[in-house]
């Protein structure tokens, strides 16, 4: 087995009274993939950190393999004293990287690098820390919830790079599809401690499973053994002194392994309040449509959606998901068409955008709307506090100020608010974010069981083939189709992925024409950096190509080489072939691209 990138051993700390860390082993050598897997709160986002050098333990040790590179993606990254994007990614290169890698893979991830950090969007914020880990190409990655707030088709993207890279990967997600195509090995930390599979995510859940029920069977008999220890206690006490007392012993040390025993935590107890049930047409949408400026969101769409119906809307950003859906719901009417909504539709929503709610209020406050500890749920009032535990929430958090809740506990408490009111139809803008597993696992149960109808946006497509019965995505130029099925029934009926790039010039040209607006001039197509590139270094490409054809050319001059040195004068010939072939290439493109930049300025 090849030795360790990197070794964490005994690592153990504690915040407050109980152990968050407790004597946590793990080790990952050259080319490794292992997925993190762990509860909300378990402790995952600080191992990590560990790992990366970035926290100390209370104790422990870490070592990395001296020259190895360690690259860390946190969940917020800090821009700090950065005046674009670029240079935010330029400062991870190393000493000996190339900084055409940064320029690259910015474009490769839709950005250009001249971005202000400091007005970008949460998604183009994850994809320039994206390119500042991957930019150096390091021997060891350390992925802090990398898909958050990225787009399927950015995710497609970046899953096949990641696969096709020779870094060591230790990944945490929430993105079942993701895990179970990148993974290899599996680490499951739980209840401060590490668990570890030589199989993918894939197999996780099962084994998890088993490792459960086992550990639930040992309980069971370690009860029975200490209920007839203290029987024998009672009634069976003999006179030998020192077989009673060592007996004694044992069972203390019984009671003490139970009562030192932490047992797994519940499950949230989801379960949307239901009002009366609606009429059965939901919605019906007739040629509906909405313009910005030039551009083309939605174009001429239609659609009925039907009670019961889950209905799932995907596609890049940008490209108008959120548009379609408050058209659809009626938060925002369209442009041209026509909506019409059936009897007695009671709606409930799920915005995506969290940090609409004040971080300073608690969270008692952002159940009930402040003033009491009493709030409705479906029509009835429940204690705050009751409510908060079906989310997992403890009681001593009731006074906690939102600031301080970790992105999957604002996740919960956003599932609580939106479903606390009674509802036939759920409007769900992301509704995984940040969510564990195990809370995604009850939430596709609810929204199995909800009699009521669902129309959701999500990244997620092992969610989106697990909850809805079709999904709308956009074709390009404002047009939107419904797949029957879920994503990857979409994928196979449409042929082909999802793709970024109709959705970035639209709204490229859009950018470009707002700009151009005051002086009349309009937008005009660019050289991308792999084509300004190209241009720059293929000229020397072909003079290195022509001093090898040169080279090899006068080893072939000599009439007797055949005879002499046969190894030598096949080698010759094929290096000439190989290289002629290379320079016939490399003149086509360069001409390609220069009569493309004539064409271009003369525009």
């Amino acid at each position: 087995m090849a030795p360790p990138l990197i070794q964490l051993k005994d690592i153990k700390l504690t915040f407050g009274g109980t152990p968050l860390l407790s004597g946590v082993e793990l080790s990952v050598s050259t080319a490794e993939r292992v997925c993190l897997i762990g509860r909300n709160g378990s402790g995952k986002s600080t191992l990590l950190k560990i790992a990366a050098g970035l926290v100390d333990p209370d104790s422990g040790s870490r070592f990395v393999q001296p020259g190895a590179t360690v690259r860390y993606l946190p969940q917020e990254p800090d821009f700090t004293g950065h005046e674009t994007t670029l240079s935010y990614v330029e400062a991870g290169l190393g000493p000996g990287d190339d900084h055409y890698q940064a320029r690259y893979i910015l474009e490769q991830l839709g950005l250009h690098g001249d971005e202000d950090p400091a007005h970008v969007s949460g998604g183009e914020a994850r994809r320039a820390a994206l390119a500042r880990v991957l930019a150096p190409s390091p021997d060891i990655l350390l992925l802090d919830e990398p898909t958050n707030h990225l787009d399927l088709t950015t995710i497609e993207w970046l899953e096949g790079e990641l696969a096709s890279r020779r870094s060591a990967l230790v990944i945490i997600s929430h993105d079942r599809r993701f895990l179970s195509n990148l993974s290899r090995s599996t680490a499951w930390l739980d209840r401060g401690q590490i668990k570890q599979i030589d199989r993918g995510f894939s197999a996780f859940e099962s084994w998890r499973d088993e490792v459960l029920a086992e550990e639930e069977r040992d309980q069971h008999k370690l009860d029975r053994k200490i209920v007839n220890e203290e029987h024998w206690l009672r009634y069976g006490v003999s006179g030998r002194r020192k077989r009673n007392v060592k007996r004694l012993g044992n069972l203390y040390a019984l009671r003490e392994q139970r009562r030192d025993y932490r047992g797994a935590a519940g499950n949230a107890n989801l379960a949307a309040a239901e009002a009366d049930k609606s009429g059965k047409l939901i919605i019906e949408a007739k040629g509906i449509g909405r313009t910005y400026g030039e551009r083309k969101i939605v174009d001429d769409f239609s659609i009925r959606v039907q009670r019961g119906d889950r209905i799932g809307i995907v596609g890049p950003n940008g490209a108008g998901k959120t548009t379609l859906i408050e058209m659809l719901t009626g938060a925002n009417p369209p442009d041209s068409g026509t909506i019409r909504f059936g009897a007695n539709i009671e709606m409930a929503t799920l915005d995506q955008h969290r940090e609409s709610l004040d971080p300073k209020t608690t969270l008692a406050d952002a159940l009930t709307g402040g003033g009491s500890d009493n709030m409705m749920v479906g029509g009835k009032p429940k204690h705050v506090v009751s409510y908060m535990k079906d989310f997992l929430f403890a009681q001593e958090q009731m006074r906690t100020p939102l600031e301080v809740l970790s992105g999957g506990e604002r996740g919960r408490l956003m599932l609580a608010r939106a479903l606390a009111k009674p509802s036939n139809l759920l409007v769900l803008d992301e509704p995984t974010n940040d969510l564990d597993l195990e809370t995604l696992d009850v939430l596709e149960e609810m929204l199995g069981d909800y009699e009521g109808t669902v129309i959701l946006i999500s990244h997620d497509r092992d969610f989106l083939d697990r909850v809805v019965t079709s999904v709308i995505a956009p074709e390009g130029n404002g047009r939107w189709v419904e797949y029957a099925g879920g994503y990857t029934d979409m994928l196979k009926q449409r042929g082909a992925d999802l793709k970024r790039d109709a959705v970035k010039a639209a709204a490229e040209t859009t950018k470009a024409n707002k700009g151009n607006a005051a002086s009349g001039s309009t937008a005009k197509r660019r050289l991308t950096f792999n084509e300004k590139h190209a241009l720059d270094t293929l000229p020397k490409t072909m003079a290195k190509l022509q001093a090898e054809i040169a080279k090899q050319q006068r080893h072939l001059d000599d009439p007797n080489l055949y005879k002499k040195d046969r190894k030598k004068f096949d080698t010759a010939s094929a290096a000439l072939s190989t290289a002629q072939k290379e320079l016939e290439a490399a003149e086509e493109k360069w001409l390609e691209l220069e009569v493309l930049r004539e064409e271009i300025e003369q525009a």
